[in-house]
């Protein structure tokens, strides 16, 4: 009886503390996205990891964030920060909440449906986003088109042999 006792308060504490990371994660994630809308460089960019990674829609996106940093700043000083509205979120943890990865549906008036994924580890005792990718959700209905689509895009940039 005695270690069931203890096994219910440990669980009780670590659905607490888990509740409380998903919340703080949030707002992380929350902010992340109002910094971007509003254009905000500074508390975009300190929203990520030391050694974070932003993968955009685009293959050639694979940025360090000192690199994304150098793509993102003439849109952020030109006030052309980019809007996603988050429509769901889900956020799922490893024992000892020191790695947490997330998937996110989004909208944005130019790409329309958007997926937004990333893993969140702690710096320092704060959260801090390693790596986020986003990708744009296509239709199954219009899945062929838009692949070929891609595909003649690709041979068009590919260099002539």
């Amino acid at each position: 009886m005695k270690r069931l006792s203890i096994l219910l308060i440990a669980l009780l504490f670590f659905g607490t503390e888990l509740k409380a990371a998903n919340q703080t994660i949030d707002e992380l994630l929350d902010g992340f996205h109002s910094a971007a809308a509003n254009s905000n460089f500074e508390d975009y960019f300190s929203r990520f990891s030391s050694n974070g990674y932003f993968l955009g829609t685009d293959a050639a996106e694979r940025w360090s964030v000192e690199k994304f940093k150098h793509y993102a700043r003439p849109a952020f000083s030109a006030g052309r920060g980019w809007r996603y509205l988050v429509l769901s979120r889900n956020i799922e943890s490893v024992s000892g909440l020191e790695v947490v990865w997330f998937d996110e549906i989004l909208t944005n008036a130019r790409l329309g449906k958007c997926r937004g994924t990333g893993v969140v580890v702690k710096e320092n005792g704060n959260w801090k986003i390693a790596h986020y990718s986003l990708t744009l959700l296509i239709p199954n209905d219009i899945a062929v088109s838009v692949g070929t689509q891609s595909m003649q895009a690709d041979a068009l940039a590919a260099p002539l042999l």
